[in-house]
């Protein structure tokens, strides 16, 4: 069975992902963790997540994916052994000495090899099969032709991203974020350089400013039928910075396709369920990413870096008293939060009316 893997950034979002259909969950505990920022889990709250998970039959992945340094391989290792009293399933690495260490220690944990390791090519799948890994997260700079090789040619289990977030550079080698600030993405403390406004230059001329180097988000809905023909076997969702709606919505939907696939129906992606993934989160609509045999000319969203949700209308007019007209495109509820373009703050419609009488939407 292909495994569904969604993010649990803090217990509500562990809760969220195994109540939507997720098969597995990944999380941090308070150190090693690429996601450093992420609320995560520590001691008590450790085992109280991993029992959570496991009473549902739902399996746990304790990411322990940053490198390590020498004075730390005692305590990651520690750590590593705590989770596996508490019943852990598996621990992704990106140290490989780390990995080494844990796979000796405990021959029968699955100790999973992170993104974070840049396994880009078969080469890099067999030497980590060899030292006894028993899954690879591949970079995600990879093309479904690339994937389905390695995994027609490998005996591990082979893990990749379906749906979240991309990096401008690949995958573990980025010292963007270190270099400028001090804070290292390998080291789980990205400062995500690559949001920020820059202006491209040509002798000494510009030909270019706004978000360059933006990559939008990853959706693949539409190719999970052949992710699964290639012998993907885990599906990754990005996801332990956002909030408990996103994880629940995009894994639900995830979910809802792949038992369809499953089922032996026509696969058709309803343009309801990519509108719910557009408003949790998007940033300039979504992208393929590298899984396109051909190069993506469509990777960068240059306008703006954060969640744009959907697009609602555009303003036909603006009177003096501060009236606006707006055109919609889409429906609006009480509670709905919107933003106008080229401005900063975000309103909540707390009213609706119609024809000066409050709008009854039941």
């Amino acid at each position: 069975m292909v495994e569904l893997l969604a993010p649990a950034g803090d217990f509500e979002s562990l809760k969220a992902a195994v109540q939507n259909g997720a098969n597995a969950v990944y999380f941090g505990a308070e150190n090693f963790s690429a996601r450093a920022y992420a609320t995560n889990f520590s001691g008590i709250e450790l085992q109280k997540a991993i029992t959570y998970a496991k009473l549902r039959n739902v399996k746990t992945h304790l990411t322990l994916n940053t490198l390590i340094k020498d004075e730390e391989l005692k305590e990651s290792f520690e750590l590593a052994k705590k989770a596996y009293e508490y019943g852990i399933d598996a621990i992704i690495v990106q140290d490989i000495g780390l990995g080494k260490l844990l796979i000796s220690a405990f021959p029968d944990l699955e100790i999973h090899a992170s993104t974070q390791m840049s396994v880009h090519n078969l080469q890099g799948v067999q030497e980590l099969e060899k030292l006894g890994f028993k899954r690879v997260v591949l970079s995600r700079e990879l093309s479904l032709n690339e994937i389905t090789y390695i995994c027609q040619h490998s005996k591990v289990d082979i893990e990749c991203f379906i749906h979240g977030a991309l990096c401008i550079s690949y995958s573990g080698q980025c010292l963007f974020s270190h270099m400028i600030g001090g804070r290292s993405g390998n080291r789980g403390k990205c400062a995500q350089p690559c949001r920020l406004p820059y202006t491209l230059l040509e002798n000494k001329k510009e030909i270019d400013k706004g978000f360059l180097l933006s990559t939008r988000d990853l959706c693949s809905l539409e190719l999970l039928p052949e992710i699964l023909m290639a012998g993907v076997k885990s599906l990754k969702i990005e996801g332990r910075m956002k909030s408990p709606t996103y994880v629940a919505t995009v894994t639900r939907i995830y979910r809802k396709y792949l038992d369809l696939i499953q089922s032996g129906k026509p696969y058709e992606v309803e343009e309801e369920d990519k509108k719910q993934l557009l408003q949790v989160f998007n940033r300039g609509q979504f992208s393929i990413g590298h899984l396109s045999n051909h190069p993506n000319q469509d990777l960068i969203c240059k306008t703006k870096p954060n969640n744009m949700g959907l697009f609602l209308g555009k303003i036909e007019k603006y009177t003096k008293n501060r009236y606006i007209t707006v055109k919609l495109k889409e429906t609006l509820k009480v509670g709905d939060s919107i933003a106008l373009e080229n401005e900063t703050g975000i309103y909540t419609i707390s009213e609706l009316m119609e024809n000066r009488k409050k709008y009854n939407q039941g």
